[in-house]
């Protein structure tokens, strides 16, 4: 969706690696995140503090390759090598459908998926995944197990501007990010968490360490360079007419919501979730959440939303992955435009 935004960017992110740079593992051996480049710290620290979005103040940075690689190395973090069983790990149902794969997937002594948060009841020390804005429905989260074994991992992937009004910094003890949310760089595969405790940045840091000796320093200058590039543009001090990287990407999302809801009002078949309207004090806008994917429901008879659509030529992911009513599905609001025209046009052209 932002391929033409920084099409149109050219020189201003290119950058431009010699054979002989960035050879070494080592990036900052005095940081708890050794591999972490200077460029892309003094990057992400900025960003959020032109957004607004999170407390960086006393806080340690490590880098993943992709939250996704964060997550796993959070959840090791966090899971006592010696303890009698793994930690259970639960979140709130609909919850995003890589949580229970990444979890289980090395079928670890250390973790297990204990499923659906609002179901979790045992007497046992747990790890609650906490997404906000939430993948797949896009609703506002806090934390739902009242235990007192508890620890929270907060997944901020799409705490951005054009995703959802910021309120206020997030502050909280784990916090997961990506640039392939914020910027729409996937292919980069870079993330970041910002970690409070030393020791749990520092367990995160060796399963990284272990797992992958670090992260690509060639993905992580050229994420810096295009925080560094988005920061630049929102920054008051240096304000040009242009639009800045926030401006376009609110305006598409708010207009391809827009368009998605006209085509599904045209039909009974289906439904979304309503948002209520918040001030963000990032824009200074008035609006309801613009979330990455449409929680799209399908009214009536249709018990299986995901093979009704498929068979009208549209794919999407049914709501068993998600822990949810095969009722449900989620559907990209990502696409190139080409592709979401089609997808407007199609919904409302479906018959029972």
């Amino acid at each position: 969706m932002y391929e033409n935004f920084w099409k149109h960017k050219g020189e201003e992110t290119t950058v431009v690696t010699s054979g002989w740079q960035h050879i070494s593992y080592f990036s900052d051996i005095n940081n708890v995140c050794w591999f972490l480049e200077p460029g892309l710290k003094s990057s992400i620290t900025r960003l959020h503090k032109v957004v607004g979005n999170a407390v960086t103040e006393g806080r340690h940075i490590v880098v993943g390759t992709g939250s996704s690689q964060l997550y796993q190395a959070a959840i090791y973090a966090l899971s006592p090598p010696n303890a009698a069983g793994p930690m259970n790990v639960v979140s709130a149902a609909p919850f995003y459908s890589s949580y229970p794969l990444m979890t289980d997937y090395l079928k670890s002594g250390l973790h297990k998926w204990a499923g659906d948060a609002y179901k979790f009841n045992k007497q046992e020390p747990y790890i609650e995944l906490v997404t906000s804005p939430n993948n797949p429905d896009g609703s506002t989260r806090q934390d739902v197990v009242k235990g007192d074994k508890g620890i929270l991992i907060h997944d901020l992937a799409y705490y951005w501007p054009q995703y959802t009004p910021i309120l206020s910094p997030a502050d909280y003890d784990i916090m997961l990010f990506t640039v392939s949310k914020s910027t729409g760089h996937a292919g980069s595969r870079i993330g970041w968490a910002l970690v409070k405790d030393r020791e749990i940045a520092r367990k995160m840091t060796t399963f990284i360490e272990i797992n992958t000796i670090g992260v690509s320093k060639d993905s992580q200058i050229r994420a810096a360079k295009i925080l560094q590039t988005i920061s630049d543009s929102c920054d008051h001090a240096n304000q040009t007419h242009a639009e800045t990287f926030f401006d376009y990407s609110y305006k598409l999302m708010a207009q391809r919501w827009k368009e998605l809801r006209e085509a599904v009002n045209k039909t009974e078949l289906f439904s979304l979730p309503d948002f209520p309207s918040e001030r963000c004090s990032f824009s200074g806008r008035t609006f309801g959440q613009l979330p990455a994917f449409a929680w799209l429901k399908c009214e009536g008879e249709v018990d299986d939303c995901e093979g009704f659509l498929r068979r009208n030529k549209i794919l999407t992911r049914g709501g068993k992955h998600f822990g949810a009513s095969m009722k449900y599905v989620r559907m990209s609001m990502l696409s190139r435009e080409k592709e979401f025209k089609i997808l407007t046009r199609r919904l409302p052209a479906i018959v029972s």
